[in-house]
């Protein structure tokens, strides 16, 4: 669940941090005192765009940080494919906001926005104002029903996308070769003066790369050969080399050595240098011997450097690459020599691929159907507790081409007016409508979800009286089965809270600033006598207050 919430430096929040209990935590206070701004920073930590006007006025970076403790297994498995590991199962998502970029973090290491949102995905459901539009969306209505299906329809919807991508490359590659036969002769006229020309070069691999280094070699050899020429000159030639000086020192030392024993250690010092220069010479002459080259292999040499790189710019940029394309466009000429067989081996391989992907198609649509059901029957019973007594709820099914979801075009058809035919959502229902069938389906799937925490910002827009108890009645039993956080300004909601918040704009300075408080069991029901009574509060609102709490403390207890 999620344990904290930290924001610092944005919109009107200076800095808040606030803990959230298991069960129903409700968010209340006056309109504008920006309870959207604490949804809204949530939404911000994980992933949602923002622009700096969101900054605090003066501020350099704004920071968004929630902290969270996971106990399922499950979830944790989830988290670890997701590259993310625990430590003692808590899991810490940050989000540093600044003038035109942002740096977000997982339990201090900095991941990319997708990486956030998929592992975000994971741990908690964000329900906007504005959501349940997205009941309008057929589309939409397909997840529903797949989520409440469970793995066994996401497993196929896999096996699906898989299937679907390979039939899709064997449509394109059919598609690719239908030729007529003044094209395919086009082609094939050229493919042979391609292939031709390439076995004619008789490339061999890395040759290019071998002649390049000789050819530098021998286009330097006259040069090396002067040097090194002059340095065996130097050491091992005439009169004056290193080689007749260090002998003529050496018949000198051994003079001086019948005078003086101690110099008999120069002479062997001297010698072992003669030795050494020596053996230098004979390798320096057998190096020189190696630089004699002839023209005429330096031409030959030459010119076949000039048809490998000719050949470069046409088909490659190394011998190993011309190699592989040759080989390709043989290949091709194969294909295109024998036309009609290989037509008819892709219409093969695609009308199997197809069945193949069809079959699937039905098992999945199969499955969608058996369940789809109990999902109505779910569905209408909830919306019947909401005061709709007399509705129903369809969801009707249409084939398609089979795509990444399958065969199903999969519509809700919904009435909640006695006497109404079934119509698609957007035909008949208005914006409080669906957001009372949105908190229906929330609640029907809450047992499915594996979703720890679900937000839902002010759902309670539009609805009073009887209503309000009814959907009180339907967070606190999505509330059993998650961690909820809602902002709400009905009383009857704010009465079920495990723990309540107020968030006040308070005035600091010459600033506003939003403040959040976690509030006592007394002042919970001070809040509650606002929302039953305004500005004026009585005492009778205050029993009342009193009332509704006690009534809803035994309302959980049973």
């Amino acid at each position: 669940m999620l344990q904290s919430l930290y924001v610092k430096n944005l919109a009107l929040i200076d800095e808040i941090e606030v803990d959230f209990a298991p069960g129903l935590n409700v968010l209340s206070g006056e309109t504008g005192a920006g309870k959207s701004i604490i949804i809204g920073s949530i939404n911000l930590a994980l992933g949602a765009r923002y622009k700096g006007e969101v900054l605090r006025e003066g501020a350099q970076y704004g920071l968004a940080e929630l902290r969270f403790q996971i106990e399922s297994a499950s979830l944790k498995e989830a988290l670890a494919r997701q590259d993310v590991f625990l430590d003692d199962g808590e899991l810490i998502i940050s989000r540093k906001l600044m003038n035109g970029r942002s740096v977000c973090k997982i339990n201090g290491e900095t991941v990319n926005m997708n990486d956030l949102r998929q592992v975000s995905s994971l741990l908690l459901d964000l329900h906007g104002q504005h959501e349940h539009q997205s009941l309008l969306d057929p589309q939409y209505h397909l997840q529903i029903l797949d989520s409440y299906a469970g793995e066994e329809a996401w497993e196929l919807k896999r096996e699906i996308k898989e299937r679907l991508s390979e039939y899709r490359q064997t449509t394109a590659e059919l598609a690719k070769s239908q030729k007529d036969d003044s094209a395919r002769e086009k082609e094939l006229e050229l493919l042979r003066f391609e292939v031709n020309e390439l076995q004619e070069a008789a490339l061999k691999p890395g040759e290019d790369e071998a002649l390049d280094e000789e050819y530098r070699f021998l286009a330097h050899s006259k040069n090396i050969k002067e040097e090194v020429s002059i340095t065996y000159g130097l050491t091992a030639a005439g009169d004056d080399s290193a080689s007749e000086q260090i002998s003529r020192g050496i018949r000198a030392l051994q003079e001086a050595v019948k005078y003086d024993e101690k110099s008999e250690n120069l002479v062997s010092q001297l010698t072992e240098i003669d030795n050494l220069l020596n053996d230098f010479n004979h390798e320096l002459s057998a190096y020189l011997e190696t630089l004699d080259y002839s023209e005429e292999d330096f031409g030959k040499l030459e010119s076949r450097l000039n048809t490998i790189n000719y050949l470069k710019t046409k088909y490659g940029g190394s011998a190993s690459e011309m190699l592989e394309y040759l080989a390709e466009k043989q290949e091709e000429i194969q294909v295109l020599e024998n036309y009609e067989e290989h037509l008819e081996n892709l219409r093969a391989k695609a009308a199997k691929q197809l069945a193949s992907l069809e079959k699937i198609g039905k098992k999945l649509s199969s499955l969608r159907k058996s369940v789809a059901k109990e999902l109505e029957g779910d569905i209408r019973a909830g919306i019947a507790d909401l005061n709709f007594a007399d509705n129903q709820f369809v969801i009707d099914f249409s084939e398609k081409k089979p795509s990444e979801d399958g065969m199903d075009e999969v519509v809700f058809l919904v009435s909640v007016n006695p006497g109404q035919k079934v119509k698609p959502l957007n035909e008949v229902a208005s914006g409080g409508e669906l957001s009372r069938i949105m908190l229906v389906i929330k609640t029907v799937m809450a047992k499915k979800d594996a979703i720890p925490t679900l937000i839902f910002d002010e759902i309670d827009v539009g609805i009073s009286g009887n209503t309000a108890y009814k959907v009180a009645e339907k967070m606190k039993v999505i509330a059993s089965e998650h961690q909820v956080i809602t902002i709400t300004h009905l009383p009857q909601i704010a009465a079920m809270a495990n723990q309540n918040y107020l968030i006040e704009k308070v005035i600091k300075g010459q600033h506003s600033q939003t403040e959040i408080k976690t509030l006592s069991e007394e002042e919970s029901v001070t809040e509650l006598a606002r929302l039953l009574g305004g500005q004026t509060i009585t005492e009778t609102v205050m029993a009342n207050a009193r009332e509704m709490r006690q009534l809803a403390h035994e309302e959980k207890r049973r």
